[in-house]
């Protein structure tokens, strides 16, 4: 299980409790957090579910597939080191803290 925080643009923050095996946007949607669209429900074939990664855990998470980077592409303002789509984040414990900000909107 870890504890993750999602930001919404606005500034309100989600602290939410995601069980290992799930990913990031399922912790978001299972939640009911806002900013989090996911169209495609996880199959990386749409950028809906795109954060912005707080600076600390850049370096920590698994890097982007050729596949996430492409979907990428299409997302709103992506910035090339933060931009991750949260379908392809896995939980683990090692995610406990991990902390993303949505961005304006999701296109």
């Amino acid at each position: 299980m870890a504890k993750i925080t999602y930001v919404e643009f606005g500034g309100k923050e989600h602290v939410v409790e995601v069980a290992n095996g799930l990913t990031v946007m399922e912790g978001a949607r299972d939640n009911g957090v806002p900013g989090i669209e996911a169209d495609c429900g996880g199959a990386c074939a749409c950028s809906t579910c795109h954060v912005y990664v707080d600076p600390d855990w850049v370096a920590k998470l698994p890097k982007k597939d050729p596949m996430e980077e492409d979907m990428l592409d299409f997302a709103y303002e992506p910035d090339p080191v933060r931009s991750r789509l949260t379908c392809q984040l896995k939980v683990t414990d090692a995610l406990d803290g991990l902390k993303v900000f949505m961005p304006e909107k999701q296109i």
